[in-house]
């Protein structure tokens, strides 16, 4: 049974020629990049050369990437770290109600403390109304904090016209930029941004390294205390092997882009045409306009069926994907995302991602599509729904 992996927006494999680049770094070039000896300058300049590499990807200065462990540590530094050093400032945030729970949960620790944090809704499409965030900015507002692009739905979000209003009232503006790399084109300096975040293993570098975008000239409280690491901003010692393979994965990325965008528009397009014309009672979760989704990304509710039953008859068949709803201590709860666009309960917990990566094929997608239909209607039969 072929095994096929629809399920990049979680993880994507290790690309070889990451692993390629990063293996002396695990094995002769042990060194520490703070040592002065010969072992530490040996791996400095690999950090620096992957500086310019993730630089280069996203429009930015090599000064302005700070190496963190992941996504999640970019995000919670970008928020906690303006936070406290706009403390005197003021003390209100923007967010929206879609974001990753890395920002979600971080500024819901921030009220925990003080902060008054505002979360703007989505329409049905997963849209924002950007006259609503303008509405929300007060004297006492400090950051705005929009996604690039979000995890379930793919929805891409006007980060440009947020930028030129963030800018406009002299106020910070970050973005979770985890899902856009390597599947639409990013530019920190046309978008405004002043932090923004980025993690390895969504586009094939290894998982434990991230990065956070730190606009030059921008204050910001460490998160992690310790050495003078990052220019002082990150104590820590460096994961060199991990940061090298971060700057291959950012080159190759970089490279590829415009046939990645064109691979993946084409596969996501056949597996949505494939399904809406074999199955009804469809529903799509998220931009009815293609070109408002991430290429790769394809959220859909199957009415009448149980997102984690579907998901696991696939799995049988060597499928994976992933639901927009999480199974905790046995109770289905709808995913945050999907029920901000209004989505009913049960559609919500119908609902299936399908995110695609630069290794699927139109094999792939059709053997889903030769799989997935009766699968639906087997499982419809059978459903009290």
């Amino acid at each position: 049974m072929k095994q096929i992996y629809l399920d990049h927006n979680a993880t994507t494999p290790l690309r070889p020629e990451v692993l390629e680049g990063m293996l002396p770094y695990l094995t002769g070039h042990f060194g520490n990049p703070s040592s002065v000896h010969w072992a530490g300058r040996a791996v400095a300049g690999a950090l620096e050369n992957a500086r310019e590499q993730v630089a280069a990807l996203i429009n930015a200065s090599p000064a302005e990437i700070v190496f963190t462990s992941c996504g999640s540590e970019a995000d919670n530094f970008a928020l906690k770290g303006t936070a406290h050093a706009l403390r005197n400032k003021g003390r209100h945030i923007i967010t929206t109600q879609v974001e990753h729970p890395a920002v979600l949960e971080t500024c819901r620790a921030l009220e925990s403390l003080g902060w008054q944090v505002s979360y703007l809704p989505v329409d049905s499409e997963g849209q924002l109304d950007l006259v609503q965030l303008e509405s929300l900015i007060t004297s006492e507002t400090v950051l705005i904090s929009v996604m690039w692009a979000n995890n379930e739905t793919g929805t891409l979000f006007p980060v440009a016209r947020i930028g030129e209003i963030a800018r406009r009232y002299g106020v910070r503006f970050h973005s979770d930029m985890v899902q856009a790399v390597g599947r639409v084109p990013l530019d920190v300096r046309a978008a405004q941004l002043d932090l923004a975040a980025i993690s390895g293993h969504k586009f094939g570098a290894p998982k434990g390294v991230g990065a956070l975008y730190l606009r030059s000239g921008t204050d910001l409280e460490p998160l992690i205390h310790g050495g003078h690491q990052e220019r002082n901003r990150r104590g820590g010692t460096s994961n060199v092997a991990g940061i090298v393979g971060l700057g291959v994965a950012s080159e190759l990325v970089g490279k590829e882009l415009e046939s990645t965008v064109l691979q993946l528009r084409g596969l996501r397009d056949r597996l949505e045409d494939g399904l809406f014309a074999a199955l009804e009672n469809l529903k799509l979760n998220g931009a009815a306009s293609r070109d408002m989704r991430l290429p790769n990304t394809l959220n859909l509710s199957f009415a009448g069926v149980s997102g984690e039953s579907l998901l696991l008859n696939l799995d049988l068949k060597g499928i994976a994907a992933s639901s927009g709803s999480a199974c905790s201590s046995g109770t289905l709860e709808s995913s945050h995302v999907i029920a901000a666009l209004g989505v009913e309960p049960a559609l919500a917990q119908a609902s299936v991602r399908f995110s695609l990566g630069r290794e699927n094929t139109r094999e792939d997608i059709d053997q889903l599509l030769s799989i997935l239909p009766p699968v639906v209607e087997r499982l419809r039969k059978l459903s009290p729904l």
